[in-house]
């Protein structure tokens, strides 16, 4: 995929996969829900190595996903804290770890729960407008004149 014609593309999805499309990204973004928020907490995490880490990093910051605070001057050390955006693609998530459960589901798996009523959490996706299921209707699609 040519990431420069992706990140202008009109379709958001391909905007979206162009920076945000690799799995890597994704685990940092799931791991930074989940609390993490330092460079050795998500390497440890993800077994991770650092060039790569540092480069996923950078980019999600540049994206404005995360900030990155300095928590510490003696030595740097910088924190990488969700932003609204970065919060907003929880919900994304959640819908790929469901379509994973559901197609990709063997063995045991981690399960994901509601932390004020202690139920598990079962995402599904659902047109505002319709109140449809999405995946439930037939789409049309209609690129920008």
């Amino acid at each position: 995929m040519d990431d420069e014609k992706s990140s202008a593309a009109a379709c958001p999805i391909a905007r979206t996969l162009a920076f945000l499309g690799d799995a890597w990204s994704m685990l940092i973004l799931r791991d930074a829900h989940a609390g993490l928020t330092r460079f050795d907490q998500f390497r440890q995490s993800l077994g991770i190595a650092p060039t790569i880490l540092t480069k996923r990093l950078a980019t999600l910051t540049e994206e404005g996903l995360l900030d990155k605070r300095r928590y510490s001057q003696r030595p740097p050390r910088d924190e990488y804290v969700l932003t609204s955006a970065g919060k907003d693609f929880l919900p994304a998530l959640f819908m790929i770890g469901a379509w994973g459960r559901k197609h990709r589901g063997e063995g045991k798996l981690t399960r994901f729960f509601d932390a004020e009523t202690g139920t598990e959490i079962q995402p599904l996706a659902i047109d505002k407008v319709t109140g449809a299921e999405i995946g439930s209707r037939p789409i049309r699609v209609v690129l920008p004149d």
